[in-house]
């Protein structure tokens, strides 16, 4: 695959934000209260990713090494600030609901760690993909997250009430044990997606051939072998 598609796979599976590095737990909890939130969390999230790794991309070369994390949080801020601007003007509604998390994403780990790892080693348009596609899976993540808590807690999807009131709901899960609750479950159904397609890992996944002779793992398919 090329190294777009693999930018792209590696943010929306293989290492997904949320279901497998389980960063960024601080907005993943708290307001998955709905799928909305979870999406627009997610969207706001995927902006400014995408917008800071291009352009801290655009200056790796220019900013000096020993300035670069501080260099990092001004740049991301910066947009942070655009896009906190551009939702209290435009979706006043979201805005409010994610409340203090949107100035939070400044600190979000997640935004952080690309720019240090990716943004700031590679060339922009892999940079921009990479940022996307950790934007999408983050944006996967939470919704995920929403639409499952409000389904379960409201009987609800979107703000769409589906189920009839006489039909009882868990009120947990708009509570914060469901929210974990509902990541354990989503975290378990990943790590068993990416085990199948053999990106997860295993006995044999990791298995060096060179080293079956003095194997001691039970079920190793080598060790029966030798």
């Amino acid at each position: 695959m090329s190294k777009v598609i693999e930018r792209l796979y590696n943010g929306i599976i293989k290492e997904n934000p949320t279901l497998v590095l389980m960063l960024g737990m601080c907005p993943t909890l708290a307001v998955t209260t709905s799928a909305v939130n979870g999406v627009g969390m997610g969207l706001t999230t995927t902006v400014v990713l995408v917008m800071s790794n291009l352009l801290i991309s655009m200056l790796r070369k220019v900013i000096p090494d020993g300035v670069r994390i501080p260099a990092f949080i001004v740049i991301i801020a910066s947009f942070v600030t655009i896009v906190q601007l551009l939702l209290q003007a435009y979706i006043p509604s979201l805005y409010s609901a994610l409340g203090i998390y949107i100035p939070l994403i400044v600190v979000n780990c997640i935004i952080l760690g690309r720019a240090e790892a990716y943004a700031s080693k590679n060339a922009m348009i892999y940079s921009l993909f990479d940022g996307l596609g950790m934007g999408l899976g983050f944006t996967l993540g939470l919704t995920l997250i929403g639409i499952i808590r409000e389904v379960l807690g409201t009987g609800s999807i979107f703000g769409y009430r589906f189920l009839p009131k006489s039909v009882p709901t868990l009120t947990i899960f708009i509570l914060a044990p469901g929210a974990f609750f509902v990541l354990a479950v989503l975290t378990a159904i990943m790590n068993k997606i990416r085990m199948a397609s053999g990106k997860g890992g295993g006995v044999e996944a990791s298995c060096d051939p060179e080293m079956c002779a003095g194997c001691d793992v039970p079920g190793c398919r080598g060790r029966s072998e030798g």
